[in-house]
Parts: C-alpha cells; sequence; structure tokens
C-alpha cells in the first residue's frame, strides 16, 4: 500500500511550529545577548564606555550594577568635543569611578591640531586612567588619500603629544577594520582596547587589555550600554 502523503493542513502546520520554535529561540537568543555581562570571576574589573549619544547618564545606577570605572568620549578629529564630557566627567567621579577620556582620532588631520583639541577639553590629572585613542576611520577616505606610512608617523605624533600632556602611555583602541587595513597592533607598542560582542576578539594578534564584550548591554540604568572588561 502507498504510503500517505501529509495534507497541505498537516503541512501548513508543522511549518507554522518551526516557524515559532525559531522565533522564540531567536527572541531568547537577542534577549541573552543584550543582556550578557562577562563573569565577575573571570574578569573582576568591569566598567563602560560613555559619550553624548548615550543620553542622560544615571551613573549611581550605573555603579550599582557593577561598573568600577568610565571612559568618557572627549574629543574627536581637529576640531569636535562631546558635549556631554564635561556633564559625564564629573558625574562619573561623584559616583566614584575611575574615569579615562577618549579620543577619536582622524587620520585625515594633521596630529598635532588633534593633539591640541584633546589637551584643551581633557585636564591634566594624574587620577585619570591612561587616554585611549580611537582608531576606526580610515585614510582611504581623506580628500589627499594618506598613505599607510604618513598616518603611522602622524599617529605616532599624536600618541607622543597626548602622553606629554597625560603623563601615561595611551591606550589604542582599535576596530577591526582599522586593523585589517593597517596592521597597527604589531607597528606601535601600547595597550590594546578591542571589540567583540559576547566572544574575546583575536583580530590584533596579541593580548587585549580591554574589551569591549557588550556593546549595548541591557540594564537598569537607562540606555544600552558599551559594556568593558579589564584582562585580569
Amino acid at each position: 500500500m502507498a504510503r500517505r502523503r501529509p495534507s497541505s493542513r498537516t503541512q501548513l502546520r508543522l511549518l507554522g511550529a518551526v516557524l515559532l520554535i525559531a522565533l522564540v529561540g531567536g527572541g531568547f537568543g537577542w534577549w541573552h545577548l543584550h543582556h550578557w555581562q562577562p563573569d565577575r570571576d573571570a574578569y573582576p574589573v568591569q566598567g563602560v564606555e560613555v559619550g553624548n549619544n548615550d543620553g542622560e547618564v544615571d551613573w549611581p545606577a550605573i555603579k550599582a550594577i557593577g561598573a568600577d570605572f568610565a571612559y568618557v568620549d572627549a574629543s574627536a578629529s581637529a576640531f569636535a568635543r562631546d558635549p556631554a564630557f564635561v556633564r559625564n566627567f564629573e558625574a562619573a567621579r561623584s559616583a566614584r569611578l575611575q574615569v579615562g577620556a577618549v579620543h577619536c582620532y582622524d587620520p585625515c588631520q594633521p596630529a598635532d591640531r588633534q593633539a591640541a583639541n584633546f589637551v584643551t577639553v581633557v585636564p591634566r590629572d594624574a587620577r585619570l586612567l591612561p587616554p585611549a585613542v580611537e582608531l576606526d576611520l580610515l585614510g582611504d577616505d581623506c580628500p589627499v588619500k594618506a598613505s599607510e606610512a604618513a598616518i603611522e608617523s602622524e599617529l605616532t605624533t599624536f600618541l607622543n603629544q597626548l602622553e606629554t600632556h597625560t603623563g601615561k602611555p595611551a591606550i589604542l583602541k582599535v576596530s577591526g577594520r582599522f586593523e585589517k587595513r593597517y596592521g597597527i597592533a604589531a607597528r606601535i607598542d601600547r595597550n590594546l582596547w578591542l571589540t567583540g560582542d559576547r566572544f574575546q576578539p583575536d583580530y590584533a594578534g596579541r593580548p587585549w587589555t580591554l574589551w569591549t564584550a557588550n556593546g549595548a548591554l541591557a540594564n537598569d540604568a537607562g540606555e544600552p550600554l558599551r559594556w568593558v572588561v579589564v584582562q585580569p
């Protein structure tokens, strides 16, 4: 006797059940990713990166959910300054967090102008964490295309001026695309800050010091947070 084929109605029910399972599984995965924090036993020191785009920040709440430090976006390129820097800087300190400042480096702008922008915004203060330099913008988009050698030379000049002001070696916050394009981690000897949601990043080819482990951590303090951990 020939085997009966499932009816169209049965097939639709099976398809519906599969889709429901996929939706539930996907929803749980999304929830887990956005609420995930690295284990405190594995990474005892954890914190946040905050800037104007994060809106009003409830700093006592951030402290309460386990932040030990905050990197505050301060300046970018030769002229741009984060309008929330002073507010976030002072509030983070009032919440008893260690504080550091971030500059977004622009390979299209001269190093000395960018350094002057940073030192105008960020006070000279021995209590500050080492400054972080975000490396994500590429020189390919400059009005006059910058060579790799020129970018490395200007970046080195910028770091020297930045470190003279702060008295501490900078941390290079290198994105995956910047590292792929320039291989800067092997060419400039500074501690690294890498990014990779949920999974430890290895794109720099050497160990990291800071890791943005969740770029949009859901929390009780308000907007999603860029959650950062320190290599123990």
